[in-house]
C-alpha cells in the first residue's frame, strides 16, 4: 500500500502567510490604492482658519479648521458640514481623549458643553458653538486627559472663522439635516 502524503495545499497556507501579510502591508503604497481615498480640495484660507472639502460617496463634505496656538502639533478644531448633519464641532487631540468624559470649550466666558469619545471631544450643541465662534476671539479647551489623571488645556484662534465658515457653508449648502452636535 504506498504512503499516503499530506496533500500539499496543506503546506502552502503555512508559507503563504508571510506573502499575504506582506501584500496587505504593501497595498497602501501602491499608487491605485491610493485613489480610493478622498482627496481634500483647499477652499480657502481665512487668517488663523482653513476651509476645504472632499467627496466620498456621492456626497460633499466641507470642513473648516484650525490648530492651537503654540507649538503643540495634532491637535485640530474642526467645524464640518455633511450632507446629513451641519454644524458638527470636533476637537482632536494627539494622545486623544478618554471614552464618555465630559469636556468643555470656553468662548469669550461661555462654556460650551463637549463629550469625549476617545480620539475626539464633540460639541454636544454644534450650532450654539459656531454662534459662539462667530463672536469670538479664541476658544480654550478643557478636557480629560487620555491618561484618566489630570487635564488637557488646548487654546485655539478664532480670527478667520466667521470667514471659513461662510465658505464651507456656501460649498455645501444646507439642504440635509440641520443642527449638529450629538447624534
Amino acid at each position: 500500500m504506498p504512503r499516503r502524503l499530506a496533500p500539499r495545499a496543506t503546506l502552502l497556507p503555512g508559507r503563504l502567510r508571510p506573502l499575504a501579510l506582506l501584500a496587505a502591508l504593501l497595498t497602501p503604497l501602491v499608487p491605485g490604492a491610493a485613489l480610493a481615498q478622498p482627496k481634500p480640495q483647499k477652499i480657502g484660507e481665512f487668517q488663523a482658519w482653513t476651509a476645504a472639502s472632499f467627496a466620498e460617496g456621492g456626497h460633499k463634505t466641507c470642513y473648516a479648521f484650525t490648530k492651537p496656538e503654540g507649538e503643540r502639533k495634532g491637535a485640530l478644531l474642526t467645524v464640518t458640514h455633511r450632507h446629513n448633519a451641519r454644524d458638527t464641532v470636533t476637537v482632536s487631540a494627539g494622545p486623544g481623549f478618554p471614552r464618555n468624559g465630559e469636556a468643555s470649550l470656553n468662548v469669550g466666558g461661555t462654556d460650551l458643553p463637549f463629550y469625549t469619545a476617545g480620539a475626539v471631544a464633540a460639541a454636544r450643541e454644534g450650532a450654539a458653538a459656531v454662534r459662539a465662534f462667530r463672536g469670538g476671539k479664541e476658544a480654550v479647551l478643557k478636557a480629560p486627559a487620555a491618561s484618566g489623571k489630570g487635564t488637557v488645556s488646548e487654546t485655539f484662534p478664532l480670527a478667520g472663522f466667521s470667514a471659513a465658515y461662510d465658505a464651507i457653508s456656501k460649498e455645501c449648502p444646507a439642504g440635509g439635516a440641520p443642527g449638529g452636535g450629538r447624534r
